[in-house]
């Protein structure tokens, strides 16, 4: 008798402790499913749609809502939006253009002044790691407005500071580069899809000044890590300075910098406000990126059956990308393993 009171009794236990962590996540759970996964189900049923500003008072119970399939799916792919100068493929195109260009400056760029930085005697590394964290924290928005300024072709600082060296060598004329509006391509053979406005250099530039230093965070928090015994081993060995470097530090920080890697072309790909609020897309639409284009679906031709199809369309590519990405470099994975 005693003996299976006891074994009920920590039968009992066994189940309470077996549910109560996911008593713990309930209240998460219920979070998510109100501002997560209701918003998320409630987008794909109206992708299906062909819902508008006439349905927006009753929702998907409006009475002038039609349920229309896949057409909205199709009418993206093969160009059938009301839309001028809209190609999926084409933005797609340059929208992982945009991103793994983006990554491929900013990663070798954030290792080199980590590098910099972390040499021993060097002056002043708490000043230097100050100013270049600031651009972590500046909103892309802000970064966006001030360089849009930088560049304006009148009274912009890089046209003015052109003004100067050209007038310094004898040129009378000012500098009026058209940086955001040039339609013009300086490259005539970039992409396959077309291409590249010089919008796009502009952007890279601008973006370059955002992106660089969460990568020169990852990389010294990385090196930080690095023991200086290998360092003095491979001295003592007569390895050089370049040799330490690719067979030392490089191997050692891609355990770091391949998912900050990942992050950044991530955090490119969807960089909508940047995007936005620099060029909106333009010239002609040469650079918008997938989530600016969804946005302006919403915005300006208030077609929310297809915004929405559209923003399927992004959750599968970026699902892609992040499959493959993590196959290809383990990001997720333990290098301990």
């Amino acid at each position: 008798m005693a003996t299976a009171t006891a074994k009920m009794t920590k039968s009992r236990t066994d189940i309470r402790r077996a549910i109560l962590p996911y008593l713990y996540l309930v209240p998460a759970f219920a979070v998510m499913a109100v501002i997560t996964f209701y918003p998320l189900v409630y987008q794909l049923i109206v992708s299906f749609t062909d819902f508008q500003t006439k349905d927006l008072r009753y929702g998907l119970a409006s009475p002038a809502l039609n349920f229309i399939g896949f057409q909205n799916y199709i009418d993206i792919l093969t160009g059938g939006l009301p839309v001028q100068n809209f190609e999926f493929f084409r933005v797609l195109i340059y929208n992982f253009w945009w991103a793994l260009t983006n990554v491929m400056v900013h990663v070798p760029a954030g290792v080199l002044i980590a590098v910099l930085l972390n040499t021993q005697g060097l002056w002043l590394k708490k000043v230097y790691r100050a100013v270049y964290i600031l651009p972590v924290v500046v909103p892309p928005i802000v970064v966006a407005v001030v360089w849009t300024n930088i560049f304006d072709e009148q009274y912009g600082a890089l046209n003015q500071f052109l003004t100067t060296i050209s007038q310094f060598f004898g040129s009378p004329d000012a500098v009026r580069i058209r940086w955001l509006e040039e339609y013009a391509p300086p490259i005539a053979w970039l992409l396959p899809t077309g291409p590249l406005p010089l919008a796009y250099y502009a952007m890279m530039i601008a973006n370059f000044w955002l992106g660089w230093p969460f990568m020169t965070v990852v990389a010294t928090g990385a090196l930080q890590s690095i023991p200086k015994d290998l360092y003095e081993a491979a001295s003592i060995d007569g390895a050089s300075g370049s040799q330490q470097f690719w067979n030392i530090t490089v191997p050692l920080l891609r355990p770091a910098m391949i998912p900050a890697a990942v992050y950044g072309f991530t955090t490119s790909f969807n960089l909508f406000a940047f995007v936005f609020f620099m060029t909106g897309g333009g010239p002609a639409r040469t650079t918008e990126i997938l989530v600016t284009f969804a946005y302006d679906l919403v915005r300006n031709l208030r077609l929310f059956g297809a915004a929405a199809a559209f923003s399927v369309f992004i959750f599968i590519v970026a699902l892609i990308v992040f499959l493959i990405t993590n196959r290809i470099t383990r990001a997720t994975e333990s290098y301990t393993a």
